[in-house]
């Protein structure tokens, strides 16, 4: 898998690697995933069952974790779950042999960031990892920039929290990441395709059904405090804007 030439390393502030822990219990599979993730600089710790996926997360403190959801000892979830309780934060992408809506939205509201599915392109799941490393608050690839405040919902890039009217709304880094593109665009209809290229960070592929997913999960995080603020154009795609009487 080559890098694209002049395309830069991402790395902490400070210069050290991308940590990232590679959790499946195939063999062959963590390890090839694993060289990808070197040969972009990254520092990549792996594990092929869920205990030993706990332990190299609290010792390792990785900054993003690929984590499949069928493990033989501790389903994936279970897994992540230990680690959310543990205070272990980094955002994950499940690898899953499970297509079905249900399957991908128990993965979402388990804590989980991203999901792709097997078999999978190589390069998708490198570019996923990245774009969810780029979004979370250590990274600065985005200058902080003021408050946006749409009708009664507000986003602080500065502190990365999201209220409305007065109510705080816990998002995962993804979650965030949609909800500040939608907001920084109010009143304006973005198909699948724009949402993926502008939020996920790589190539739009024809799986628009992550878009869906995540529209869906942020719809019961906001809409639920208030009149919907999120909007389906049938046929064209999404967009947000304020309620009646709110600018």
């Amino acid at each position: 898998m080559s890098r694209q030439p002049g395309r830069a390393r991402m790395a902490h502030i400070d210069g050290s690697p991308v940590r990232a822990l590679v959790v499946d219990d195939e063999p062959a599979l963590c390890d090839i995933l694993a060289m990808a993730l070197r040969h972009e600089g990254w520092q990549v710790d792996t594990a092929l069952n869920g205990q030993d996926a706990i332990r190299a997360a609290r010792t390792g403190e990785p900054d993003v974790i690929v984590l499949d959801i069928m493990l033989p000892d501790i389903e994936g979830i279970g897994v992540l779950q230990r680690m959310r309780e543990s205070g272990i934060e980094a955002p994950v992408l499940f690898l899953t042999a499970k297509d079905s809506l249900q399957d991908r939205l128990t993965g979402l509201d388990a804590g989980g960031d991203d999901y792709v599915t097997k078999p999978f392109d190589l390069g998708e799941v490198v570019a996923r990892l990245q774009g969810l490393v780029r979004r979370t608050a250590w990274v600065g690839a985005d200058s902080p920039g003021p408050r946006i405040v749409i009708g009664d919902l507000t986003l602080d890039e500065d502190s990365y929290e999201v209220d409305r009217a007065g109510t705080a709304i816990e998002l995962s880094p993804t979650e965030f990441e949609l909800l500040r593109f939608l907001m920084r665009n109010p009143r304006r209809v973005h198909s699948k395709a724009q949402i993926l290229d502008n939020v996920w960070d790589y190539d739009y592929d024809g799986r628009p059904t992550v878009v869906d997913l995540y529209i869906s999960y942020l719809r019961r995080k906001i809409d639920t405090l208030g009149p919907p603020m999120i909007h389906t154009v049938r046929g064209v795609g999404y967009m947000l804007k304020p309620t009646s009487g709110s600018r």
